[in-house]
């Protein structure tokens, strides 16, 4: 792996930007703001998607319709800013702590039919019984029978963009400990959570049958998640979907958490390109100091509390041709992978991991866009 350690010139003072490789030192230079653009990576990377459920369902069917009638873009040519929801302040402070720091594998979820917030305790059961017989495969399971493994349901309150998205849930499957009840503390095996998030645009193309929850994260083995879904297949008649994040998107992921106001900041922001090259593949990590790449950012952004395609090609352009003045190596000839910053980080593969509790949700309204996208 190549990794290169780079300052960015500022526009309001000139100091060297020093890059470093593994192999040695490279020669310093500045960067103008604007200097020299360079054409960065717009094919959508292969979504690479993996599928656990193909079946289609009579939603699958009725969007169809739906889906002649309406123009869809993959995106559009701003955005807002992420900030803080109002909505998000209600969240209980523990579930919000155990949320952040962990990577997540995304998922694209179609709406679940006949599901009731009501019934979680019963869905806990059931879903407890279901996972017990899949790991006792061949063994007779009953319904309420005392298993070592649980699993539990809770809501997560005040995760939502508008008043009108579902409201999120989690779902944990626990360990049960053999310790005595007072110095009980079970395990946590394997986490997952449902979202959506100013879902508006989505909810409005299904019927009040079906609960929109489109965005699903998991933390865990993949058996488990394919267990989790393959009971939610058959209970609420949806399909889960891997959700893979492509350059393009990732270049946009970059310039919206680039632009967000951080209080202090808690990493580099770092950049991973992928050069496709025979026998191995090689990777090119391109380390920035935040405070450089908000300034970078400050310097081509012209719209107050919005961001536009224009600016993240110009975001982007400006690092690649920082990096070619150094290195001769036109990053437009590579594949952005992985874009890491204060706000968050995210892998083309489709793994997230949210660092800043401020951001939450406007890192997940993003995700979720991607995932009705994928959907529709």
């Amino acid at each position: 792996m190549l990794c290169v350690a780079s300052g960015l010139a500022r526009p309001w003072r000139t100091e060297d930007a020093q890059a470093r490789l593994s192999a040695g030192t490279g020669p310093p230079g500045t960067m103008e703001p604007c200097d020299s653009p360079e054409s960065t990576p717009r094919q959508n990377a292969s979504s690479n998607l993996k599928d656990y459920f193909l079946a289609s369902t009579p939603w699958q069917k009725r969007l169809e319709s739906v889906r002649k009638q309406t123009s869809l873009v993959q995106t559009t040519p701003r955005r807002k800013v992420p900030e803080c929801s109002q909505l998000q302040e209600t969240i209980d402070p523990h579930k919000l702590a155990f949320l952040l720091h962990k990577q997540w594998t995304l998922y694209s979820l179609t709406p679940l039919y006949k599901f009731s917030y009501t019934n979680l305790k019963e869905y806990s059961r059931l879903l407890s019984a279901f996972v017990a017989a899949e790991k006792q495969k061949g063994l007779a399971v009953e319904v309420g029978e005392d298993f070592n493994i649980k699993v539990i349901f809770s809501t997560l309150l005040g995760i939502k963009g508008t008043p009108r998205d579902s409201e999120a849930f989690l779902v944990q499957i626990l360990s049960k400990s053999q310790l005595p009840s007072k110095n009980r503390e079970d395990k946590v095996l394997w986490t997952g959570w449902f979202c959506c998030i100013f879902g508006d645009s989505f909810l409005e193309t299904v019927s009040e049958d079906f609960t929109c929850l489109p965005l699903f994260l998991a933390n865990g083995s993949e058996s488990n998640t394919a267990i989790i879904g393959t009971w939610f297949q058959k209970t609420f008649d949806c399909y889960f979907s891997r959700l893979a994040i492509n350059a393009f998107n990732l270049s946009w992921m970059a310039a919206m958490w680039t632009a967000c106001k951080m209080d202090h900041y808690m990493a580099t922001t770092e950049f991973l390109w992928s050069v496709p090259c025979s026998p191995q593949s090689l990777d090119i990590c391109y380390a920035i100091h935040p405070e450089d790449a908000k300034a970078l950012w400050d310097s081509v952004h012209k719209t107050p509390g919005e961001v536009t395609q224009e600016e993240v090609d110009l975001f982007m352009d400006c690092l690649c041709s920082h990096f070619h003045r150094h290195f001769k190596i036109h990053l437009s000839a590579t594949r952005l992978v992985r874009v890491s910053t204060s706000v968050a980080s995210a892998h083309t593969d489709g793994k997230i991991k949210i660092l800043c509790h401020k951001y939450l949700i406007g890192v997940l309204a993003y995700l979720t866009e991607l995932a009705v996208f994928q959907i529709e």
